[in-house]
């Protein structure tokens, strides 16, 4: 029988002159393995290490994984009943039974990880056994929003700017009582002290671990364009060049995973953890820049042809739409339940569905003008942790319906933490509340594959509610 990719038609004529590359390499000795990876419904990378030997026919047949892969929350437990009759709790056919499921090589993602010697690395596309996209891979609900603005004619240039923490492991509590879902996380001191915001002093005081990611991030060909100390203790942000929506997504992908395993390699813990329980801590947001370029002219779609508006007409419209569904969005921007520690007001993170003009207290922060080709909307709304295809593809859709329904996005919030605007989620649960009440978001990341996000996040809710926290043992213990 002819193999997986060839059976079902799945690769494009450039993807074939690529895997042939690949093998060419790999016929010349230059790898011992290969990582086939794919971005799970966190967004965390999962996948096998296959050796050099068996790779290239692996390509051609797929992986297979189980199914119980795409049923767990971030503890890694499986909260599907999985082993039910039908299709274990899912809303799909062909989920049952821990049954499998197959892991596409996209071979133009093809990487040699500099970290790691004589290892190569390929994300990979999550299909059904029958040669069909699973309904809950979100790298395909990424590409079928990115279809849909095709349509209209554009298509998203993203630029990322991500915050995280770096801190020097002290131990890595590895003794049997550390384990469990999840484990104990290590312990950790500080690189350093914070509340210093872009100084040089401090910068060149961390320039070994900057040199590092630089030097590593770079042999990834990833577009880097810039590395910070952010305010905050042992708080770092990297910014890229603009790029597409789904190379976007893919290079988040990989950059977080990058960056902790380089970092793990050298005796130091990064973390995109939105808020750690570290004293004097900052949260770490994760601002995505946006724009659309128009397929026909290669323009910017959002620079205005003259007058003084930011935007152009079109930038406005997409900009209703950022507005009209920002609190149903905020469960794919703000996934977790420690991202909700961020939205406070006077804190350089939003709290409310505003926008404003070059102002960074505003959740939308608008930045261009006639003849200024950047011309663009930062939307700092996310954290770090977000699954990246998710977070990108409900701005799209949201942009999309603001463009077809020529919606206004209302007036400047000059004061955004004052102003009348509609107030952002305060925990994952409302959250989920408002984008299981927000029809069209639901329509267009179709009502299964939000059904399933839902019950994800709320097991992990669950959990959360069970546990009793330190506030309650300090509030509580003593006084009653």
């Amino acid at each position: 029988m002819s193999a997986f990719i060839e059976r079902h038609h799945l690769w494009t004529s450039e993807q074939q002159e690529a895997a042939q590359a690949i093998q060419r390499r790999l016929e010349q000795g230059e790898f011992d393995t290969v990582r086939f990876a794919f971005p799970d419904q966190h967004g965390i990378l999962r996948g096998k290490t296959v050796v050099a030997e068996a790779a290239f026919e692996t390509m051609l047949a797929g992986v297979n994984l189980s199914t119980t892969l795409l049923a767990k929350d971030s503890s890694h437990l499986t909260v599907f009943p999985v082993f039910t009759t039908g299709n274990g709790g899912f809303e799909f056919e062909g989920m049952g039974g821990a049954s499998d499921f197959v892991i596409v090589a996209d071979p133009l993602s093809f990487k040699s990880l500099p970290w790691a010697p004589r290892t190569g690395w390929v994300l990979c596309d999550a299909y059904m056994p029958n040669g069909q996209p699973s309904p809950l891979s979100t790298r395909q609900i990424l590409r079928k929003a990115v279809a849909e603005m095709a349509e209209q004619g554009y298509a998203m240039q993203a630029g990322l700017e991500v915050e995280f923490h770096v801190f020097k492991t002290t131990e890595t509590n590895m003794q049997l009582e550390h384990s469990g879902q999840p484990g104990e996380p290590p312990s950790v001191e500080l690189l350093t002290h914070g509340y210093q915001y872009l100084t040089e002093q401090r910068f060149d005081r961390v320039d070994e671990l900057m040199q590092l990611l630089r030097e590593q991030l770079q042999a990834l060909q990833l577009p880097l364009r810039t590395l910070e100390v952010e305010f905050g203790p042992s708080q770092f942000e990297i910014t890229f060049a603009p790029m597409g929506a789904l190379e976007a997504a893919d290079t988040m992908v990989l950059v977080r995973s990058a960056v902790k395993q380089i970092c793990h390699r050298h005796g130091l813990h990064a973390t995109f953890m939105c808020r750690p329980k570290i004293p004097n801590v900052m949260s770490s947001g994760w601002h995505l820049h946006q724009s659309l370029r128009c397929l026909r002219t290669g323009n910017n779609a959002f620079m205005p042809d003259e007058g003084t508006d930011a935007l152009s007409k079109l930038g406005h419209q997409y900009l209703g739409g950022l507005v009209k569904h920002a609190r149903a969005t905020a469960a794919f921007a703000t996934p977790t339940i420690n991202g909700y520690r961020r939205y406070r007001p006077f804190s350089l993170a939003p709290d409310r569905a505003s926008w404003a003009r070059d102002n960074r207290a505003a959740m939308l922060r608008v930045l261009g003008g006639a003849g200024q080709t950047a011309s663009r909307i930062e939307n700092r709304i996310g954290e770090p942790a977000a699954n990246p295809y998710l977070y990108i593809a409900s701005q799209l859709y949201s942009g999309l319906d603001g463009m077809q329904q020529q919606l206004d996005p209302g007036p400047s919030a000059d004061t955004p933490y004052t102003s009348d605007s509609q107030l952002l989620p305060r925990s994952l649960a409302d959250a989920l509340s408002a984008l299981k009440e927000d029809a069209y978001l639901c329509d267009k990341f179709g009502s299964g594959f939000v059904n399933y996000y839902c019950f994800l996040k709320e097991a992990e809710l669950s959990r959360f509610n069970l546990a009793v926290s330190e506030w309650e043992q300090k509030e509580y213990f003593d006084l009653f």
